[in-house]
């Protein structure tokens, strides 16, 4: 493999690992939310759809860059199953 295919699949890796990353903390982050406050709190806060605004963009900059489709899918799958 050259080198710049093997640091664009590396950096592809990278923006995957930092996606999965960046939803499951929103979810924590919910999920603490709900316990501390209780969920009526989340429920009626801004928050969730602001979450869902930016777990779109996420998969959105994700979709841009991963080649492997069927990795992006099993992500978007799991976080649209978070958004509903």
């Amino acid at each position: 493999m050259n080198d710049t295919k093997e640091i664009l699949t590396r950096l592809e890796d990278l923006i995957f690992i930092n996606s999965v990353i960046a939803t499951e903390l929103i979810r924590i982050t919910e999920n603490t939310v709900g316990l501390l406050r209780g969920i009526e709190f989340l429920d009626s806060s801004s928050c969730k759809p602001e979450h869902n605004l930016l777990n779109e963009k996420i998969m959105e900059i994700l979709g841009k860059y991963i080649s492997g489709k069927e990795i992006y899918s099993a992500l978007e799958k799991h976080v649209i199953k978070h958004l509903k």
